[in-house]
């Protein structure tokens, strides 16, 4: 069940200069609404197509979904990550993310206000739960928040991510058709109470590179992803990668 979202040259931006603190009981502030311009270039129109990916993958039938064959072989990438102790971390609705340092927040205001109708049977889900993006908007970390019976039919509650299948099952939900695998690896976090699951992903598809990880809480699947160009990706990668895997869930 895919669904397009908008990539109208009308379709408004809201950047906000440097992070708030995103307690998710507090109410998110008010944003100046500014338009982009009547025409788009072609690198802005595939960003803006590569950077939704992460909603549209994870909501189309996961039997459409196949990853490209042959892949080379998978890397060690998870040796080379950044510190991310000193980035600001984002607070959200049962996950806490690091940010990247001179990431803006973009959350639309149409993101911050969903869910809040006086019906609650027609309040539709947001987007994003959270979207941070370079200044010059090549490079974007996002983070999706899903029920997880929506990428895999079952009637019982996921409470870990290897309810939706093994790594390589997994893959067919979060992995888009067409794609060079570059990594794939499961991840362990302690916590109280045990040890989390998280899948971790790295990929390329249409010139851009893509780091995601995936994990589930209470029936809910919470995913990051980074984005950026290829032509980016030597330079800025180790930063997107620690960025998606700074991921925690709360």
């Amino acid at each position: 069940m895919a669904f397009l979202l908008s990539l109208s040259p009308h379709h408004h931006h809201h950047p906000i200069n440097s992070p708030q603190n995103p307690n998710p009981n507090s109410p998110k502030p008010a944003l100046l609404a500014t338009s982009l311009p009547g025409t788009i270039s072609k690198r802005q129109f595939t960003f803006k197509t590569t950077s939704l990916c992460l909603v549209s993958l994870i909501t189309q039938n996961p039997l459409a979904q196949a990853l490209s064959e042959p892949s080379p072989p998978l890397k060690p990438v998870l040796s080379s990550l950044a510190n991310t102790k000193s980035w600001f971390q984002f607070f959200g609705d049962g996950f806490a993310i690091r940010v990247p340092p001179q990431f803006e927040d973009i959350m639309e205001p149409e993101d911050y206000s969903a869910g809040l109708s006086l019906y609650g049977d027609k309040a539709k889900p947001k987007t994003f739960a959270a979207r941070f993006a370079s200044s010059d908007g090549s490079e974007v970390l996002s983070v999706v928040v899903r029920p997880s019976n929506q990428l895999k039919i079952t009637f019982l509650e996921a409470k870990d991510i290897t309810d939706l299948g093994s790594l390589k099952e997994a893959a067919k939900l979060f992995v888009p058709g067409g794609t060079t695998l570059y990594s794939a690896r499961t991840l362990k976090i302690k916590e109280e109470e045990g040890y989390r699951t998280y899948y971790f992903y790295e990929f390329g598809i249409d010139e851009q590179h893509a780091a995601l990880v995936a994990a589930v809480n209470s029936g809910k699947a919470i995913i990051a992803g980074a984005t950026a160009p290829q032509s980016k990706w030597d330079e800025d990668g180790v930063k997107l990668r620690s960025a998606a895997i700074s991921l925690t869930v709360l």
